[in-house]
Order: C-alpha cells, then sequence, then structure tokens
C-alpha cells in the first residue's frame, strides 16, 4: 500500500516535526457528549492564550454522543481520533465523563458536568436506598478501575461534597479538590447585561421571556411533552410572552437529531421556538422573566435569576436527597395543564420567596466566584507550570443569537 493510503497521525499527535510550535506542553480535552463538551470550555478556554500550551481534543465514545464532533468543529476545533489519543502521552487531560479515561496516558482532571449533583446514579426498588445511593462522580463505580483510583484530580463544586465522596468513594479524597462551579459564576456575573441579552433575543419592551427546559431520561419534561406543551403554551397571549425551548442535548442523541425536532416542529405554532441543543444557555436564563423546568440543571441555575420557576413534575425517587432539585422541588409551585399557564405564571411570581432560592443557590458552589482562578491554578499545578502573570476573570457570556432566527432551515424539519 502507498504512503498515501495508510493510516497516518495527525500532526497534533506526531512527535512535533510537522508543527511551527514545538515542546508545548500537550493537554488532551475529552469531550464525550455536547453537555461534557460545553462545561470543559470553561476549563481549556483558560489555557487558550498560553504559548507554552498545546490544547488538543478528542471524541471519546459514548451513547449520547451523536453531534459532540460537529459542535466541536463549528467552534473551529481540530479533532483527532480516539484510538490516535490513547496511543500518545498527553501532560494532562480534561474530562467531564468517566468512560474510557482509565486508557488515557495522562494525568486526568475529572470535573462534573452540571449544577451539582441532582441525579442519584441508579434507582433501586428500595426509595430509601436511592436517596443514600451516591451520585455519578461521586461513585466507585465512576472513579476507580482495577483497584486504583483513575483521576489525578477530582473538581467538585462545592465544600459539602467532600463528605459525600468520604463515604462513596474515600480512596478519591486524596485527589478531590473544591474548584467551584462556571455556570454559577458566569450567571452572577452577567447578570447585569441582562437587558443586552434581551435586545439581542429580541423581546421587546413589555413582553416576557418564558424559558421551557428539560433534562434527559424518562422522568423529564420531554417526556410529557407531547401533553404538556399543547394544553399551556396554545394558552399564551403571543404578543405578550416570547417562548423558548431547550431541550438537553442528550435527548437529541439519543433519538436523533431529526426525529427530535420533528416532533417539537408545532412548538412554533404555539408561539415557542425550539432552541438548537448547542445553543449557550447562560444568556437565555439570565434573560427569563419566568422558567418552566424539571429536576434538570437549568432550573437549579435559574435560582440563580430571580425569575420565578414553574416545576413540571418532581420524580422524588430519581433526585439526590439534598441536592439542588430536591430544595427547588420544595420551593416551586408545579404545573397543572388543566389551568390556565398565564395565571400559573402570576402565582409563581406571587408565591417567590429570595430566601427559598438562595438556599438553593448556596448549594451550588461554595466558593462562589472563584471558579476560573482556582481551575487555572489546578491544571498549571498539574501541568508543573508557572500560571501568566494576570487574574483568570470570569468572562462575558456571548450575546445569543435572535429568536426568530434560532434554528431555521436545520435538521430538513419544517416547522
Amino acid at each position: 500500500m502507498s504512503a498515501v493510503g495508510r493510516h497516518s497521525e495527525p500532526a497534533l499527535v506526531q512527535g512535533g516535526q510537522w508543527l511551527t510550535r514545538r515542546d508545548c506542553k500537550r493537554v488532551l480535552v475529552i469531550a464525550h457528549t455536547v453537555v461534557y463538551a460545553q462545561r470543559l470550555k470553561h476549563a481549556f478556554s483558560l489555557l487558550a492564550a498560553d504559548f507554552r500550551v498545546q490544547v488538543v481534543f478528542t471524541v471519546a465514545p459514548h451513547p449520547f454522543g451523536e453531534g459532540v464532533a460537529r459542535y466541536l468543529r463549528r467552534a473551529g476545533i481540530t479533532v483527532i481520533a480516539w484510538e490516535d489519543a490513547l496511543r500518545n502521552r498527553f501532560d494532562l487531560a480534561l474530562a467531564a465523563g468517566s468512560l474510557g479515561i482509565e486508557k488515557v496516558r495522562a494525568p486526568v482532571i475529572r470535573l462534573s458536568h452540571g449544577a451539582g449533583h441532582n441525579k442519584v446514579l441508579r434507582e433501586p426498588a428500595d426509595p430509601a436506598e436511592a436517596a443514600r445511593r451516591p451520585p455519578g462522580m461521586l461513585s466507585r463505580r465512576h472513579l476507580m478501575h482495577d483497584g486504583r483510583v483513575v483521576p489525578a484530580a477530582v473538581g467538585l463544586s462545592h465544600e459539602r461534597y467532600l463528605a459525600d465522596l468520604a463515604r462513596s468513594c474515600p480512596e478519591a479524597l486524596s485527589v478531590a479538590t473544591v474548584v467551584g462551579d462556571p455556570g454559577y459564576d458566569r450567571i452572577v456575573a452577567n447578570m447585569p447585561r441582562r437587558e443586552h441579552y434581551r435586545r439581542m433575543l429580541g423581546v421587546a419592551d413589555g413582553q416576557q421571556l418564558l424559558l421551557v427546559t428539560s433534562t434527559w431520561g424518562p422522568s423529564s419534561a420531554f417526556g410529557r411533552f407531547d401533553v404538556l406543551l399543547p394544553q399551556l403554551l396554545g394558552r399564551l397571549p403571543e404578543r405578550r410572552y416570547r417562548i423558548a425551548v431547550l431541550i438537553h442535548p442528550n435527548v437529541w442523541a439519543g433519538h436523533g437529531y431529526w426525529q427530535v425536532h420533528g416532533w417539537l416542529a408545532d412548538c412554533r405554532k404555539h408561539g415557542a421556538v425550539v432552541l438548537p441543543p448547542e445553543t449557550d444557555w447562560e444568556a437565555l436564563l439570565i434573560s427569563a422573566d419566568a422558567i418552566i423546568g424539571d429536576h434538570g440543571s437549568l432550573t437549579a441555575y435559574g435560582a440563580l435569576t430571580g425569575a420565578p420557576i414553574l416545576l413540571t413534575h418532581s420524580p422524588e425517587r430519581t433526585v439526590a436527597e439534598n441536592s439542588p432539585a430536591a430544595l427547588i422541588s420544595a420551593a416551586a409551585p408545579v404545573l397543572s395543564p388543566s389551568r390556565p399557564l398565564e395565571e400559573q405564571l402570576r402565582y409563581a411570581a406571587d408565591a417567590y420567596r429570595e430566601e427559598q432560592y438562595a438556599a438553593v443557590a448556596a448549594l451550588l458552589s461554595s466558593v462562589p466566584g472563584q471558579f476560573h482562578r482556582r481551575m487555572r491554578a489546578l491544571m498549571y499545578r498539574l501541568l508543573d507550570l508557572g500560571e501568566p502573570a494576570f487574574a483568570a476573570p470570569v468572562p462575558p457570556v456571548p450575546a445569543p443569537p435572535a429568536l426568530d432566527r434560532a434554528g431555521e432551515g436545520e435538521w430538513g424539519v419544517s416547522a
């Protein structure tokens, strides 16, 4: 076979002979899913301007991996094959999932990918056992392989998870460190730009922006959307409300982009805009006047914004005890499909209690405003490099696209 026909590794993972800048520390970003890639962006962006560091991206196998390579490439990121990544050594790796990371030849920093730890690992028959069962990233199954702790560092959003980790996987305590939550920090820091984001979205003066969100799984709001949306959204006065629908990327990846878009095609008939799964969601939450959500992370982050929340339902058996989702279920009213939605939105606004939502926010991060500083310090420590001689501030949230243009022409389904 000719040299052209043989498989060859891309220049990014070869010895450096094809690269202009050589002898860089190499950091591997392991993007299993769109959600994980979105989370890791807050970490690897801290390395982007350092000429001493070369960041390399790969997509690891995952049941919900559909769309992640496209998401990265749309951001201008070159992606190397998972097999190429495993053949090479790196100075550091970043991951927000656990599948396959034991095979990576680098010290791995393992981050969470959501707001706290809302969901139990699995749902045993006994609800009491489910409440005691640790969430995913704190379990031995996700932290250990062949009797050893896989990550070189486990980044936690809140100090209270140290106690949870001591019970579920004490072997990992020595590598655990509290870094905070980037979603928390970005939302709080960018709340003063709320009116700017609303103008970019196309929300007119006097209009209310209603954000409808769903996580994934059988107990999510999406599981009832065929009943929920037509009965509720069709009753809102369109002139007074703009409605945006944001569905967890795992729903799109699990069922297929074309199918999910087809299922949601009628949303526009009820005045709603379905946002693409790759949408940066912080600006949407900051801009919202009200949020309809379930036990997913976006509902928890919504507690930071001052917007009243209406819950679609409260699946207690899948929600971790004392999690942000558990506190929201005790504070937010639950939707009733039999009552007019506008009436329920007014009720949620009247019933809003700042102290209850503040209690949810307090569970999201025990070091508010410090994620970027702490995360950068952790990465450079493991890279054995001195940090750049400037602060790592909380970056601005990108301006969102206008709702009227969101998702136009996508997936070949007419809206």
